[in-house]
């Protein structure tokens, strides 16, 4: 096989951001002694040699990012009431305005994935972010229903990236022996930001009218916006290399010099199709990825649907006032805390393994958060009754919250790990299946809660999560067997 068609056949691929760089590595080992203008990746070049400093901060920054993405989803429920009566429609339509934004968060990674494997993670940000700010406009001064909720699904699209390219940014900065803990702190932002919403909206909406939450997000995007651009490297090596190249060729004014991108085959039209169409595949056509994101849409379906259902239980049962009731969802943000707390104990379960651990070994985080989710929801559910104390659903929320983390955490740990030739589609797959959910889940919430009442709808979703419950025990002990017959799983 020549240099060009193995350096094809590498990048013809989705990429796994946690195995570029060794793949590239490799690559180049083989081929750099006899061709003499591939670029090659110098010790200054990559990006795990930044100081920790400087890759913590990057990580930091990036979570902000996709935290004020997640924040703007959730941020809607509250200001539900005030576009009803501003744009002269139902409570259910208004409802619209959390379910646009969710499914551009949906379908935007099928676009950005393959841009940020063309492009790079940094032109990827930028654009996204700067779009994302752009397009908040049309939100904020809508004239009309129709406008606000087309707006909704643009800026969900443009948010995306920092729900799918993002971890592979992370990846990038730390090998597979310490990357657990910067991942943790990255993955708990998409579920926090959710959380954060209320919170924020709750308090602004008690002192001014619903639109200004929307002018305070846009501040806080502009923001976000311009520590992006200042501090925020490029992190991905193909594009880094690639860069490389075209200093060289400049520099020393011999065109021959390349990266091994420069000489990738295809179209971005033809990466954007498979990236499209492969997430569906793997869907259709691997029981363990279906029943996994199965798993993950339900519980993140239940999160955004507790948006509906936490005013029905604390303003109609309790009589809070909208900033009191954005103040309870603090118990679904302290058991996510909680349970990053806890990574330090998950890592020296890694260790025994060289920090290489088989995937399977992911899933017993998500075991215990198997266990946490339907025993908060039951918890929750039972102590809706006015008699009982407020406080009550209050605590309930943080097993619940924990449980979350530790489910969400684990399964995407496992299918990058056990999906690695495809890990970017088996993300995307799930990506996909979470945001229908979560797009769908607060459209019904309110018809559901007022036929079955607080305690009945509750206990009903989390009989839903108890039979999910034993997928992480199942999948633990028949794992490595299912692998090895999967046509898309590593073996």
């Amino acid at each position: 096989m020549s240099t060009l068609e193995k350096i094809s056949e590498s990048f013809e691929r989705p990429h796994d951001a946690a195995t570029t760089e060794t793949d590239v590595s490799a690559l180049q080992l083989e081929n750099a002694e006899s061709d003499s203008h591939l670029v090659v990746l110098e010790p200054e070049d990559n990006p795990q040699n930044m100081s920790l400093f400087r890759r913590w901060l990057t990580v930091l920054i990036i979570s902000s990012a996709s935290l004020c993405v997640a924040c703007a989803s959730s941020i809607a429920a509250f200001t539900e009431q005030g576009a009803a009566q501003t744009f002269h429609v139902s409570r259910e339509v208004s409802v619209l305005g959390i379910s646009m934004f969710v499914a551009g968060l949906g379908t935007g990674p099928l676009l950005v994935g393959p841009l940020s494997e063309m492009y790079g993670r940094n032109a990827v940000y930028q654009t996204s972010y700067a779009s994302f700010f752009v397009f908040t406009f049309p939100v904020v001064f809508a004239p009309d229903i129709a406008v606000f909720l087309v707006f909704r699904f643009i800026t969900g699209f443009c948010g995306s990236a920092f729900l799918s390219v993002a971890g592979g940014s992370v990846s990038d900065m730390f090998p597979n022996s310490t990357v657990a803990s910067p991942m943790a702190v990255y993955t708990i932002s998409p579920f926090i930001g959710p959380v954060a919403g209320p919170l924020i909206a709750g308090y602004i909406l008690h002192n001014l009218y619903w639109e200004w939450t929307y002018r305070v997000q846009l501040c806080w995007i502009f923001a976000e916006f311009l520590i992006l651009v200042i501090f925020v490297p490029e992190t991905y090596v193909p594009v880094i290399l690639k860069k490389k190249a075209k200093r060289l060729r400049e520099s020393t004014g011999d065109p021959k010099f390349y990266a091994p991108l420069d000489r990738q085959e295809g179209t971005l039209t033809s990466a954007i199709l498979v990236s499209c169409y492969r997430p569906f595949q793997l869907l259709l056509f691997d029981r363990m990825a279906l029943l996994l994101d199965s798993w993950n849409a339900l519980l993140l379906g239940i999160l955004y649907l507790a948006f509906q259902a936490y005013p029905i239980i604390f303003e109609d049962i309790h009589g809070f006032n909208m900033q009191s009731t954005g103040l309870t969802f603090i118990g679904i943000g302290l058991g996510n805390i909680s349970a990053l707390a806890t990574q330090p104990f998950w890592n020296r379960g890694s260790a025994k393994y060289n920090g290489d651990p088989p995937p399977e070994m992911r899933l017993i985080m998500g075991q215990v958060g198997a266990i946490l989710v339907p025993l908060g929801l039951f918890w929750l559910a039972f102590t809706t009754y006015p008699q009982v104390h407020w406080i009550a659903p209050v605590i309930a929320s943080v097993p619940f919250g924990a449980g979350v983390y530790f489910v969400f955490t684990s399964t995407f740990t496992y299918l990058v790990t056990a999906y690695r030739p495809i890990a970017a589609s088996a993300m995307a797959s799930n990506s996909a299946l979470r945001s229908a959910f979560a797009a769908a889940f607060p459209l019904f919430a309110g018809a559901m809660y007022n036929r079955l009442g607080t305690v009945g709808a509750t206990a009903l979703l989390a009989g839903l999560t108890t039979i999910m419950a034993p997928l992480p025990f199942v999948f633990y002990r028949i794992g490595a067997r299912l692998r090895k017959n999967s046509r898309f799983a590593a073996h």
